[in-house]
């Protein structure tokens, strides 16, 4: 359901839109360069983890993550991509290994990359992101599945607390988090309640439309990187199975 109480229905999507652009439909153009940003956007700090966690140094992680994607936001790279396997994460990873197999790519990439549309990439965030987490034993790919699900939970909880300030709730919204995450201190209702000034039941109805609203976007989140409805759920499975390792 959307926010309205409208059913949800399967627009065209981000990876829709590209993919009918590599097979040169007429939908390309400016909006298929506009849906593609977007998606790099999402997915260039996995990436950049996955490069890491294969014993890249920072400085050529960085280097084939940008001369990637400076690649990948031509039009010609995108009709490559198999609309039969639609999931942008696979498509992403697999052009990726195949870029870094092949080092002379990058030089290439880099002349080409003039006219193409520009990613800000905010590398030295991201290496303090990394060497902030708990180190693992996880394969690169594993990593990069992990990095890919935390990060489209980050915009949905970006989206969440950007329609809590529109909305004037904010404290409500920071109140009510940790039912979500799982985070501690996770108070009885009657604990935060009173916390907020509003009844147990109040409580209980504000948890349970903001776990909807958090479920609504997240699958959102996946409908736009995939090709057809009959994926989402299989995408989401993929989402919950990549955060619970």
């Amino acid at each position: 359901m959307t926010p309205d109480g409208s059913p949800r229905r399967f627009t065209t999507t981000r990876w829709s839109i590209v993919l009918a652009a590599g097979a040169g439909a007429s939908s390309g153009g400016r909006g298929a360069d506009a849906a593609l940003a977007a998606l790099c956007e999402m997915y260039w700090y996995p990436l950049y983890a996955y490069l890491r966690s294969h014993g890249r140094s920072p400085e050529d992680a960085q280097d084939l993550t940008q001369s990637f994607f400076a690649r990948l936001l031509e039009k010609n790279v995108i009709q490559h991509a198999d609309p039969a396997r639609g999931r942008f994460r696979a498509f992403l990873l697999t052009s990726l290994k195949n870029f870094a197999a092949n080092e002379r790519d990058r030089a290439q990439a880099s002349k080409r990359g003039g006219d193409a549309i520009r990613v800000s990439l905010e590398f030295d965030a991201a290496e303090d992101r990394l060497q902030l987490e708990i180190p693992t034993d996880e394969t690169p790919e594993r990593v990069f599945d992990r990095r890919w699900a935390l990060t489209l939970l980050d915009r949905v909880f970006a989206e969440l607390r950007e329609e809590a300030v529109r909305g004037r709730k904010e404290r409500q919204f920071e109140a009510l988090k940790p039912y979500l995450t799982g985070d501690a201190p996770q108070l009885s209702y009657a604990e935060t309640g009173e916390q907020l000034g509003m009844s147990e039941g109040a409580i209980k109805v504000a948890v349970h439309r903001l776990r909807r609203r958090f479920r609504d976007l997240v699958h959102d989140e996946i409908a736009h990187t995939v090709a057809s409805p009959e994926e989402i759920d299989d995408e989401l499975r993929h989402l919950w199975s990549a955060v619970r390792r």
